[in-house]
């Protein structure tokens, strides 16, 4: 399963990188790397960053997401996170418990590209 996540800023989102990758729950689950991508839909310019976890058996989107949310916490000014798997869009820019719930709910639901799970 392949998971893309934007941040903000690059710098934002290299920081979320090193925090994952710290993560021993997230470690021993994911690959995580960073790489260019084309401008999502409504952008202009070039290649922008974006955070890419390639996920293997015994991967936790709650864990997951409760890595990003500890993370958040530790920014000066909170900022919005937006994860993709397969055609599913979530957006973490709160962190009230309802809103990690639809996060997790999301991501664990959503079929991978090609229409698997």
């Amino acid at each position: 399963m392949q998971l893309e996540v934007w941040a903000e800023s690059a710098a934002e989102l290299r920081s979320l990188q090193g925090w994952l990758r710290s993560d021993p729950d997230v470690r021993r689950t994911a690959t995580v790397g960073v790489r260019g991508s084309a401008p999502r839909p409504g952008e202009m310019g070039t290649a922008v960053d974006v955070l890419q976890l390639v996920t293997g058996n015994g991967w936790s989107a709650a864990s997951f997401v409760l890595a990003v949310v500890a993370w958040r916490q530790t920014r000066p000014r909170r900022p919005r996170v937006e994860i993709r798997r397969g055609d599913t869009v979530v957006v973490l820019d709160g962190g009230t418990s309802d809103v990690v719930e639809q996060v997790i709910r999301a991501l664990d639901t959503a079929p991978d590209e090609g229409g698997g799970r």
